[in-house]
């Protein structure tokens, strides 16, 4: 009877923990909401591709689930706290307490083992204590500004969410992930081009210098 009752109270408790962290699909990336992107993805968007990227990872020294691992709960105590912003003048102390207490409500929705892994893996993300944690840092960058020009892609306006690839200058390290930055930035340097072509073409500058056609109601 007690083991019963004891299984009982731990499904509950999971099912808090899976109603909590369901949250982050609903909680969307600040940055955005800040920039007035239209329908800004969710945190959990943001972690998915980051997963996606660990599980891709083509170097043979880098172990892959770890660093899956690492994607998936590297913000999961924003599910309570929100995608805290440095423009939010929040202390980055602040912000760590924040987490950290979080987390810890969070794990300890879960069995031991389990509690004491995924309170683990979000401490080693934190304090950058491994090689996999490193590159998952790099990761989350590197998902952050491929996020920003699928923005400028979507809205026409290559070049407007600038200041979150400056943001990111010298901080990608691995080669893997600096060929693949090296991909996005061409793309993104070629899109900006044709922009400005488009925009500097005499066919351009004669059709804006033309009458307006628009009729005039009385």
């Amino acid at each position: 009877m007690a083991a019963t009752m004891e299984k009982v109270a731990g499904m509950s408790n999971m099912l808090q923990f899976m109603k909590l962290i369901g949250q982050l699909k609903r909680v969307p990336r600040t940055g955005w909401v800040y920039r007035n992107v239209k329908k800004p993805e969710s945190v959990s968007d943001h972690m998915y591709r980051m997963a996606m990227m660990s599980l891709t990872i083509t170097d043979p020294t880098v172990d892959k689930d770890r660093c899956i691992k690492l994607a998936l709960v590297h913000d999961m105590a924003e599910c309570i706290v929100g995608d805290i912003a440095p423009s939010d003048n929040i202390s980055k102390e602040e912000k760590h307490r924040r987490e950290e207490a979080t987390m810890r409500h969070l794990s300890s929705l879960l069995p031991e083992g389990l509690k004491q892994e995924i309170y683990g893996l979000w401490e080693e993300y934190e304090s950058q204590g491994s090689p996999e944690a490193r590159l998952v840092k790099q990761f989350d960058l590197l998902e952050m500004i491929l996020q920003a020009h699928e923005y400028e892609e979507l809205e026409g306006t290559p070049g407007r969410l600038q200041e979150f690839f400056d943001s990111t200058k010298g901080r990608f390290q691995h080669p893997d992930v600096l060929e693949l930055l090296s991909s996005l930035n061409a793309e993104r340097d070629c899109r900006m081009t044709e922009t400005h072509d488009a925009k500097t073409s005499p066919s351009s500058s004669s059709a804006s210098s033309q009458p307006s056609t628009i009729p005039h109601t009385s």
